[in-house]
């Protein structure tokens, strides 16, 4: 039988909305539109479209943003006094400074950086710190629209048996941190594990909720799975595709086509969780501006 497919477009928009629905109040209410300061360095490409999907979807929900463009030449003092300026600017709700970061530039000490409270990407040790103690305030925007993608097709990780593939401080961890906190959302039992893990698909057959963000094309493959699982796929891989447009097309760590039919749920890539990123983007940058 297929698994259903767990459409994160669609979830994400249902988060947009309501959303917009708060940012409306609020502006209706005498308040300031929440604002959005993304900083990039350097040219990469892809970190340019991230930017400028971002914005419009900050435009979408009624928020403003910009872009504090810097050359890949910024040196670390450069960049860690925009980071103060922005802390200290009172119309700059949240900040969300775009990985990766040229290279000779410092990743952590420039998220250390951030005001806690403008840290919408959740990456401050502070941040990461309340998410340990189970009262976390921005939590890491790809696990929480991970979290958001399971309760809201019906999938509660309360008890339920979750193993997450990959260690990464933007994914991984604090996912597992997330499932397995008592609270709503979480109370799950989580394992982590990775593309390292001796006999990984003995560990990823225990699985009731599967999360993988390996960083690797097709880790996960069919006779990989426990029979009717729930399965997201948190990867982003870009294979040539030969005709079209762009010269590639995006697939997940997992392979899709095979686990479908194992699984009893599944998330695509694209229109699974990368919506959701953005998605919980918006929703951290509310909290930023007027708290809740």
């Amino acid at each position: 039988m297929t698994a259903r497919i767990i459409d994160g477009k669609a979830i994400a928009a249902e988060v947009r909305a309501e959303v917009a629905e708060r940012v409306r109040a609020h502006v209706a209410a005498g308040g300031r539109p929440p604002h959005l300061t993304a900083v990039l360095v350097g040219d990469d490409p892809a970190s340019q479209t991230y930017v400028r999907n971002k914005g419009a979807a900050c435009t979408e929900v009624g928020m403003t943003s910009d872009t504090l463009r810097l050359p890949a030449t910024t040196s670390m003092a450069e960049l860690l006094a925009e980071v103060a300026r922005l802390n200290a600017d009172p119309a700059v709700s949240g900040i969300l400074v775009q990985t990766p970061l040229p290279a000779g530039l410092d990743e952590i000490a420039v998220m250390t950086a951030l005001d806690p409270d403008k840290d919408v990407d959740g990456l401050h040790p502070i941040s990461l710190g309340r998410l340990v103690q189970g009262e976390p305030v921005m939590v890491p925007c790809t696990p929480a629209g991970v979290q958001q993608m399971l309760l809201r097709s019906g999938v509660d990780p309360a008890g339920a048996r979750v193993v997450v593939v990959g260690r990464s401080m933007l994914v991984g961890k604090p996912l597992a941190l997330l499932l397995g906190n008592k609270a709503p959302g979480g109370n799950a039992t989580v394992t982590i594990a990775h593309t390292g893990t001796r006999d990984l698909g003995a560990v990823t057959r225990e699985a009731e909720i599967l999360i993988v963000a390996a960083g690797r094309l097709r880790t996960v493959t069919a006779d990989m799975v426990r029979p009717g699982a729930v399965v997201i796929d948190v990867g982003t891989n870009r294979v040539e595709a030969p005709g079209t447009k762009s010269g590639f097309r995006l697939a997940g760590d997992v392979d899709f086509d095979a686990v479908k039919e194992v699984a009893g749920a599944i998330s695509p890539v694209p229109g699974g969780v990368g919506p959701m990123t953005i998605a919980m983007l918006l929703a951290n940058t509310l909290k930023a501006a007027v708290g809740g």
